[in-house]
């Protein structure tokens, strides 16, 4: 695509202090490095890191600048519509991450890429993407859930987490000031588990979250909000496990040791994410210590615009 990076100051107001949003633009602005990669990559580049839960390097971020990385490889038209990556170990925060990119082949209409991302020479997450230009065809999608409440009718997190009971801040502090705003359909699981949990029964393993950037991007690239779609998902993909176990972000990493092992993504059509996004998401199955989540994002009008699944480590007494 372009040979520019993202512009980390777009949609900044003048005089106004960075916020969390400014702090991600700012990591997925990678840049070139001289020399080949490790496996004979032509194309590396390098970008930082924003602390992320229990201050290790975040899965969506660094699955959204392997995005830009190997969108920056691609020819001019062609967009991101599939990829599959597997998180290998765990990001050092403090660290840099070197992005190799493969150029497994450019066709008349698709281009595939690898792109490792690497610290102290081994790669925390391997992605294998494919590009496509925009092209005609026929259509067809399922449509969204009907009687969603809309946006405006549903709390929002940063309402929910502005007063903290004591020991919830610190675990609560990546969605406090999260570049995203979350609305869940029904009640988080910030604080307490699935309200069905105090009721004594068997919570679902679905929900709904209504999803934006917490303010305008003022910018229009359409890889930058296909990457961006891939960090915000990763924050909520293994929730309804997590809500079908009776459990809550507050026994994570405590007593429910839980991980992303892997991440698949298909872009259907073009998505904004400074704009509401329904997430209709499910937990089909967990066993053996890993649970599968699924999601299909829609625009608030209904267009489905991206289904992703992603597998997690999540271990919890049988």
């Amino acid at each position: 695509m372009d040979a520019t990076t993202p512009d980390p100051t777009a949609g900044e107001t003048s005089g106004r202090a960075p916020d969390a949003l400014d702090r991600l633009l700012e990591v997925l602005d990678l840049r070139h490095l001289e020399g080949w990669g490790p496996r004979g990559e032509e194309d590396v580049l390098r970008g930082n890191s924003m602390p992320g839960p229990a201050n290790r390097a975040y899965g969506g971020q660094v699955l959204a600048q392997a995005i830009l990385a190997a969108d920056r490889t691609v020819p001019d038209g062609r967009q991101i519509h599939s990829l599959h990556g597997y998180f290998l170990r765990e990001g050092r925060v403090e660290e840099p991450i070197d992005f190799a990119v493969e150029r497994l082949r450019d066709g008349r209409s698709f281009s595939a890429r690898r792109t490792h991302a690497i610290q102290f020479g081994k790669p925390i997450l391997s992605m294998i993407a494919s590009f496509q230009e925009d092209q005609p065809g026929y259509e067809h999608a399922m449509p969204m859930p009907r009687d969603v409440p809309p946006p405006d009718e549903v709390g929002s997190a940063f309402d929910e987490l502005a007063v903290l009971p004591p020991g919830a801040a610190v675990r609560a502090q990546f969605w406090t000031d999260s570049a995203f705003e979350l609305r869940h359909v029904g009640g988080s699981l910030y604080l307490h588990p699935d309200a069905a949990v105090a009721d004594g029964g068997r919570p679902p393993a679905t929900q709904m979250v209504w999803m934006r950037a917490r303010r305008p991007l003022g910018n229009k690239d359409q890889a930058l909000h296909r990457a961006l779609l891939a960090f915000a998902c990763d924050q909520l993909m293994l929730e309804p496990a997590l809500r079908a176990a009776g459990k809550s972000w507050q026994e994570v990493g405590a007593s429910v040791p839980m991980a992303s092992l892997d991440h698949g993504m298909w872009w259907h059509r073009d998505v904004w994410v400074d704009e509401w996004m329904l997430f209709v998401q499910t937990s089909p199955t967990a066993q053996g210590g890993r649970a599968l989540g699924t999601a299909a994002v829609y625009t608030q009008d209904g267009a489905l615009v991206a289904t992703a699944g992603q597998e997690g480590m999540i271990r919890l007494p049988g």
